[in-house]
């Protein structure tokens, strides 16, 4: 029997047995008494900005105003454009700001889900200069338990949470915002 054999005979022997995962209640996770203060507060701690609106038409308004100003504005909130899809990075690396609906927001660490779908293009998201996601408040979780409870991914393919802008540290500690993807994230809180 070779050193190898041995060593992997001597594992095997010695292998402990199987034990069930614990089983997970969600009364035993952290809940927050206030989420929406929760989210704000981890959020904008990572960089990002939260804000409170009456109503989404405020949405609808800021988008117009940045629009006639010249700037590339793509809004996958109130405009379903397939079009959208078939861009490339090379056409998507010039928007100024991209609006997005999430799906849910997790207060534990100020992340979003967003689906596919609701980007219009996977790259929207990270290619975009600023990000502004609108949210509706009914729809914060309290932690990541309670977000993939309600996720559906296996139904709808690719998804992903957003937890504040693109950043980045090198070894001397600068911490460079947007470094590879967007320079900011807004959250509209409906």
């Amino acid at each position: 029997m070779s050193s190898r054999e041995k060593i992997l005979a001597t594992c095997t022997a010695n292998k402990p047995a199987l034990v069930d995962l614990p089983q997970l209640s969600d009364e035993h996770l952290t809940h927050y008494d206030d989420k929406i203060a929760q989210f704000k507060l981890i959020l904008e701690g990572i960089g990002g900005k939260v804000v409170a609106l009456e109503n989404i038409e405020q949405v609808k308004e800021e988008i117009a105003i940045h629009k006639q100003s010249g700037e590339f504005v793509v809004d996958t909130v109130f405009n379903t454009d397939d079009a959208l899809k078939a861009q490339t990075s090379f056409d998507l690396e010039r928007v100024d700001r991209a609006y997005l609906q999430a799906t849910l927001g997790v207060a534990e660490n100020g992340s979003v889900w967003l689906y596919e779908a609701q980007m219009g293009n996977r790259l929207l998201p990270f290619i975009c200069q600023h990000l502004f996601i609108v949210l509706d408040k009914a729809t914060l979780v309290d932690n990541m338990y309670q977000a993939y409870q309600k996720l559906q991914v296996q139904e709808t393919g690719f998804g992903v949470f957003i937890a504040g802008p693109s950043k980045t540290a090198d070894i001397e500690q600068s911490l460079v915002i947007g470094a590879h993807g967007a320079r900011s994230l807004t959250v509209y809180l409906v």
